[in-house]
């Protein structure tokens, strides 16, 4: 046999793990994909009906305790083994235990529609995530697989109702990576990452539900100042980025500290928040707020709406009732760029759009995948402020995020090692 020969079949068995690893994560992909996209679309499409229906009828604010109170004893006695929600996922990819039940998709998409639709101020990638990473959990173990595997597949599952939830496929599938391995980037995670984040924004939009759009008209040459002034704002919306984050953290520790019956807490809440919805009489701060976001890009706004919005959704995360933390984070970063204008001289709408992802950037620690959503959102234009804007939020934002189950990355302990401050 000549030396070709056995080139030849050497060359053809190193492709036979690479044509088995593409043609699995393809199934898998494709598979959880269109799972997790078909029920972020009933989610969304469930989501937008219940909160118009509740703009008309804001009578049903009142019985928001009830609600909490609902949510509460279903957690408690039902759901006590995924009431930690995205932390639970964090935590079973860190140090695997057992699947993910998937009584969690049922409860958090149940109970998330129950505190849009009775007034709550919440958001709805939690909800997305948190369907998609239990559904993709239960192949882990109809398919036996392996441990590095089964952290794909959670990836995958986050990738996809992320993707899904907001119609960007490249920040879905970088933020799943980002978001679980701060430390050491999982490569070959990326390819069924990207795949599962593609087909499940297809999916969810050959169901026909649309996203919100937004635009940024007039982008500046960056230059000297403004790129000083980017800086400048860059670090102000980390330290608010941080704030929200000790908020949540501060009213849940309240609540467990005073309310020691745990479905009480959203009950009590509830209540907090309802009276406090009637006492200013306006709704613009409960919900996910999308019409004041897209309003933030082109009009003057109240320069307190960031921090009212705040107060509502650290109160109703924090007080134990379900959703997400993002929307709220856009609609806080968004009214924060808005505001910022009267002292920035930079455009309304590249200040909104700034704030809008580097706030979310600083809170859950994904400054590569915030600036991503931005260029995928925005265009590409304006790319080079929303970068440097997220990685100095992301910076600025303290020690811990939204999620505190997830691990600090070196380069963050090394900065805040450097400044004395790790």
């Amino acid at each position: 046999m000549q030396n070709s020969d056995y080139e030849s079949i050497i060359s053809k068995a190193k492709r036979i793990p690479f044509l088995f690893y593409l043609t699995k994560w393809l199934f898998f992909s494709a598979l959880i994909g269109i799972l997790a996209g078909s029920a972020s679309a009933f989610f969304l499409v469930a989501l937008d009906f219940l909160t118009n229906w509740r703009e008309n009828h804001l009578w049903i604010i009142t019985f928001l305790p009830i609600a909490g109170l609902a949510i509460g004893l279903a957690y408690h006695y039902w759901g006590s083994d995924v009431a930690k929600g995205n932390n639970l996922i964090l935590e079973e990819f860190q140090n695997p235990n057992k699947p993910i039940p998937l009584k969690m998709v049922p409860l958090v998409l149940l109970s998330t529609l129950a505190t849009h639709l009775f007034g709550g101020s919440a958001g709805r990638e939690g909800t997305a995530v948190q369907m998609g990473a239990a559904i993709s959990d239960q192949f882990s173990k109809l398919f036996s697989l392996n441990e590095n595997d089964r952290k794909i597949l959670l990836i995958i599952g986050i990738s996809a109702g992320f993707a899904a939830v907001f119609g960007t496929p490249l920040a879905g599938a970088v933020f799943a990576i980002e978001v679980l391995v701060l430390k050491n980037l999982k490569t070959d995670a990326i390819f069924p990452s990207l795949i599962a984040a593609f087909i499940a924004d297809f999916t969810c939009l050959a169901w026909n539900v649309s996203h919100s759009t937004y635009s940024i008209p007039i982008v500046p040459e960056l230059g000297i100042i403004n790129l000083l002034w980017t800086v400048f704002v860059g670090i102000i919306f980390g330290m608010v980025a941080w704030f929200f984050s000790k908020s949540m953290e501060t009213w849940s520790s309240l609540f467990k500290k005073w309310v020691k019956y745990a479905p009480f807490r959203p009950m009590i809440g509830g209540i907090v928040i309802a009276l406090a919805v009637f006492f200013i009489a306006d709704t613009k701060y409960i919900g996910l707020g999308i019409p004041t976001i897209q309003s933030a890009f082109n009009n003057d706004l109240a320069p307190y709406d960031f921090i009212l919005k705040i107060l509502f959704t650290s109160f109703t995360i924090g007080a134990g009732f379900k959703g997400g933390e993002v929307t709220p984070l856009f609609f806080i970063g968004a009214t924060l760029g808005n505001a910022l204008v009267w002292i920035v001289p930079l455009p309304l709408a590249l200040l909104a759009g700034m704030g809008f992802a580097a706030v979310f950037a600083g809170a859950s620690n994904t400054p590569i995948a915030c600036t991503l959503m931005g260029i995928e959102l925005f265009g590409v234009e304006s790319a080079v402020f929303i970068g440097i804007a997220c990685l100095l939020s992301y910076f600025f934002s303290g020690h811990k995020g939204i999620y505190g189950s997830q691990n600090q990355s070196r380069l963050k302990k090394g900065f805040y090692k450097k400044l004395g401050l790790g």
